[in-house]
């Protein structure tokens, strides 16, 4: 417990200070137009939570999102992303949590592409297996890229049990992640990948070196 509370009161500094300048811009759009609900009672919701859905038609809810999850749920889900995505949800904080183990096609990547481009804070959560999945490379990706292009977005990277320095290099266990991309993947793309890793790689993040943390 006590990790966990350093953790999302290391997180939650940055992600306060943007809530509140997005709360305040949010507060004078309303004095200029007419509001349906208060700001205060605004729950976040993430379209993947609706699984049973077809891809293509899940919704996203009015509004723009705070923070964006990437993370790979079969490392994650259940441990580290779901405290944190709870905690930021009961602070009213518009939160989309992405998991890649709950996608069925191809259609679902619009709606990720949405959801980044509406956040101003991206938490990938980098775990062991995070390379082999080819939707958290594409998210990485497009993440370092509106981190880039947009001022004042910032990411802020969980090493969960890799270090730091085999995200920047793609040495184990992300070498067999490409290894493996090789095959399907043309060189160009891959590039994109390594490149995002690299970048994501030499930012500032909380490292977890072993579960007993």
């Amino acid at each position: 417990m006590h990790f966990i509370r350093g953790l999302v009161t290391w997180l939650l500094q940055p992600i306060l200070l943007l809530y509140k300048l997005l709360f305040g811009r949010r507060r004078s759009s309303c004095n200029n137009s007419s509001c349906h609900q208060s700001d205060a009672t605004i729950t976040s919701t993430s379209p993947l939570d609706q699984s049973e859905h077809h891809p293509d038609s899940l919704p996203l809810p009015t509004g723009e999102y705070e923070v964006f999850l990437s993370f790979r749920g079969l490392d994650t889900r259940h441990q580290l992303t779901d405290i944190l995505y709870r905690f930021l949800i009961h602070l009213k904080i518009r939160t989309f949590r992405d998991d890649d183990e709950l996608r069925k096609g191809e259609g679902i990547w619009s709606n990720l592409i949405k959801a980044i481009g509406q956040s101003k804070v991206y938490i990938p959560i980098l775990s062991e297996s995070y390379a082999h999945s080819k939707w958290c490379l594409k998210e990485l990706a497009e993440i370092v890229e509106h981190h880039k292009r947009k001022k004042g977005h910032i990411i802020l990277p969980i090493f969960y049990m890799v270090d730091p320095r085999d995200v920047r290099h793609q040495t184990e266990p992300y070498q067999s992640a490409f290894q493996q991309h090789e095959k399907d993947f043309d060189v160009k793309t891959l590039q994109i990948w390594r490149d995002a890793l690299n970048e994501v790689g030499t930012l500032k993040g909380w490292h977890v070196r072993t579960k007993d943390e």
